[in-house]
């Protein structure tokens, strides 16, 4: 990254420090969080037959059975399946913005982010959008963050799957990481600042 582009950064965010601690567990927050926990299994109380016993308990010379579907039979339950259940859980507010904090700091320490003045394009075009991602040398994964978010810029940059567009308020550690490329506007830059000083 040039001194054009990390001009005007705040030294007290932009200390080159990643903790890689706090980022696993945020991220592992993340993304437990977007699981729908709904996969299930039917269980010998579930499945359905096997209401009656196969045979009398004694006198056959097989072994005894109470139902065609225990979880032995072909057919049967399944035992310690897995069942709907909610994955999901929190982490502290000091945690996430320190995760947030040392993501950025990763993206500046590999030269993976850039500093530009706005981010606009006069018709909601992929091609006009992807002049805009020419002109900033951007081929790869990019990950834009903006102020407030544009529609036209909603809409040509939807096509391409390896662009994303955020608002600075909503951003965190795991956008971060997810992309190459970091295209952040000033004034976006200034909200950044501003939710990380707390």
């Amino acid at each position: 990254m040039t001194k054009e582009q990390t001009k005007g950064l705040d030294p007290n965010i932009f200390d080159g420090k990643v903790n890689k601690a706090v980022l696993y567990h945020v991220i592992k927050m993340y993304e437990a969080n977007k699981r729908r926990g709904t996969t299930s299994t039917k269980t010998r109380a579930v499945v359905s037959g096997g209401g009656r016993k196969p045979w009398r308990q004694k006198g056959t010379g097989r072994a005894r059975a109470g139902s065609i579907r225990s979880p032995l039979w072909k057919g049967g339950g399944t035992i310690f399946g897995p069942h709907p259940r909610d994955y999901s859980y929190n982490v502290g507010q000091k945690l996430r913005v320190e995760a947030l904090k040392s993501s950025l700091n990763s993206k500046h320490n590999e030269k993976a982010m850039v500093i530009v003045e706005d981010v606009k394009i006069e018709k909601p075009k992929t091609k006009e959008f992807k002049k805009l991602m020419d002109s900033l040398k951007l081929n790869e994964k990019a990950l834009f963050v903006l102020d407030k978010i544009d529609e036209n810029l909603r809409l040509a940059s939807r096509n391409l799957k390896d662009v994303a567009l955020r608002r600075a308020d909503d951003l965190n550690a795991l956008d971060v990481l997810k992309y190459n490329r970091l295209v952040v506007t000033k004034a976006a830059l200034q909200i950044i600042e501003k939710r990380l000083k707390g």
